[in-house]
């Protein structure tokens, strides 16, 4: 990226959330998306609080975003980075907290943390998704010890090394690609006959596989991790290669990720059967006042860029209706 970014707001403000005020919107979550939305309801004219626990999102755990309009090439934790110093460019309130309820009380909801309560006109959930565990014997005696669930965090310890990767998905796909820069080979063993990741992810992948770097292994789950101290082998549910064992000497985990949907859902938010928040194509969901964007909604297509359209969505009808 160049230089002439800019990375830092161009005024400063304070962004302590008042609690004796009516927010306009509060927006539960802090990442891409959220900020995003923020950003927009604040060019509305609207009161504007965004709450998470942490800030960037699961974009942080990608290497490479090379399909963010505008940007050719940048580090997920560095487009995360500039979309909050944006939204910072704006009069928002900002608070690092954990949201343990949201209460309907008439017209306004209340949001709690464990020492306070905010108000809101309407609400925007942009909470996201946590990672999905594979579920295997082994798992969670190896977490750490071989066993990863971020590629960009542990990539860089299995330099010149054997890894696997379990999953199919094109965030799979992309975690692999990574790994192979610095290890030594990376199989990529799918429950499925082929994996599923857009044309040019699946491309790179191709240069890979010629040059050595990559494997696929299809139709193959994972039954068992196992070793001593680190993890040394996994147990196949079918031979490869005319066994069920193969070594490794790391195995990450990329098999899906699990809706944060209950915040919405106690406040009686339609959900799918994915445990995903139900909208329409202008992020509403099926509760007055009440949004949703980003990995958490049922849209098909989940994209930082898509995410972060829906949040521009829920703004806007956000201030329709309280106007």
């Amino acid at each position: 990226m160049k230089e002439d970014l800019i990375l830092e707001p161009r005024k400063k403000y304070d962004y302590t959330p008042d609690q004796n005020l009516i927010y306009d919107i509060i927006i539960v979550g802090g990442g891409v998306v959220g900020f995003s939305t923020a950003m927009y309801a604040k060019r509305l004219g609207m009161n504007v609080l965004v709450i998470g626990d942490s800030f960037g999102g699961t974009i942080m755990l990608t290497d490479k975003v090379e399909n963010w309009p505008g940007i050719i090439s940048v580090s997920g934790q560095k487009l995360a980075k500039l979309v909050e110093e944006h939204a910072k460019d704006y009069d928002i309130d900002i608070l690092r907290d954990v949201v343990e309820k949201v209460v309907q009380d008439k017209n306004i909801f209340n949001v709690k943390t464990k020492d306070t309560v905010f108000k809101s006109k309407t609400i925007v959930f942009a909470t996201g998704t946590k990672l999905k565990r594979l579920g295997v014997s082994g798992e969670r005696n190896f977490a750490g010890k071989g066993v990863s669930y971020c590629a960009l965090c542990d990539g860089m310890f299995f330099k010149n090394k054997i890894v696997g990767i379990v999953g199919g998905s094109d965030s799979a796909i992309k975690e692999a690609l990574f790994l192979s820069e610095h290890t030594k080979k990376v199989y990529v063993i799918y429950r499925r006959e082929e994996v599923r990741a857009e044309k040019a992810t699946l491309e790179k992948m191709q240069e890979r596989i010629k040059e050595g770097k990559i494997e696929i292994i299809n139709n193959t789950n994972v039954l068992e991790i196992k070793g001593n101290k680190l993890m040394s082998h996994v147990v196949l549910d079918k031979s490869f290669d005319g066994k069920k064992e193969l070594e490794l000497d790391g195995l990450f985990i990329e098999v899906g990720r699990i809706p944060l949907s209950d915040l919405a859902k106690n406040i009686g938010v339609l959900l799918n059967k994915n445990s995903e928040i139900k909208i329409n194509r202008f992020s509403e969901t099926n509760v007055k006042g009440v949004y949703a964007a980003g990995d958490v909604v049922d849209t098909p297509f989940k994209q930082a860029f898509t995410g972060a359209a829906e949040g521009i969505f829920a703004a806007y009808k956000a201030y329709e209706f309280i106007k």
